[in-house]
């Protein structure tokens, strides 16, 4: 990601609040027993938090690195692979639940590291401009589809753009900030070299 690049989707594959709940069950047992005046299990009950605390925080710091998603005005981002939008050259329409046959997206190679799209993710299939397909994937696979399309929209009307103030300055031609087109005046000695040539 390019600094400046606004985050137009993100899902952080796994939150850190999912590391307290271990040690919090374990807290409310060592209060119910301080309450019930049963015997205190100090030792099982701290040696329980932590390892609870410990296991989760590994799932989290996985879950972090190798399901997030973040899309951005120029990349889409899928665990550890970032991919540019300008390599992407449309998303394709949902599966149809009734069709008795895959679409031919639903074979192609999941973006990521993992051997497929996640577990509790849904797929979006890409076109890549090279020809290829990917599957992009998300918890929440609309939201991802609504702001890939919008960025990919936004991507196409800045390349037009672009290419149309290439083409006007090939031309000659200069666009003010009211619309009009002038045509660019050369310098002098520029004028004066190329009628040189001319002769």
């Amino acid at each position: 990601m390019s600094d400046g690049d606004a985050v137009l989707f993100a899902e952080p594959g796994a939150r850190w609040r999912a590391v307290a709940y271990g040690p919090l069950l374990c807290l409310l047992v060592l209060v119910l027993e301080l309450v019930t005046a049963s015997p205190v299990h100090w030792f099982a009950l701290i040696f329980c938090g932590a390892l609870i605390a410990a296991f989760v925080a590994l799932q989290v710091v996985a879950g972090r690195r190798h399901v997030s998603v973040e899309l951005t005005e120029s990349t889409l981002r899928q665990g550890t692979e970032t991919l540019p939008l300008t390599g992407i050259a449309a998303v394709l329409p949902e599966r149809d639940e009734h069709s008795w046959n895959d679409e031919e997206w639903e074979s192609a190679r999941a973006l990521g590291e993992l051997s497929g799209v996640p577990r509790r993710r849904k797929a979006i299939g890409l076109r890549l401009r090279d020809g290829g397909l990917v599957q992009a994937w998300a918890r929440d696979h609309r939201g991802l589809r609504t702001a890939l399309g919008a960025a990919l929209e936004a991507d196409g009307e800045e390349a037009l753009a672009e290419s149309a103030e290439e083409q006007r300055k090939a031309d000659g031609i200069e666009q003010h900030a009211d619309g009009a087109a002038v045509p660019l005046v050369k310098d002098k000695n520029e004028q004066h070299s190329e009628n040189g040539a001319d002769r």
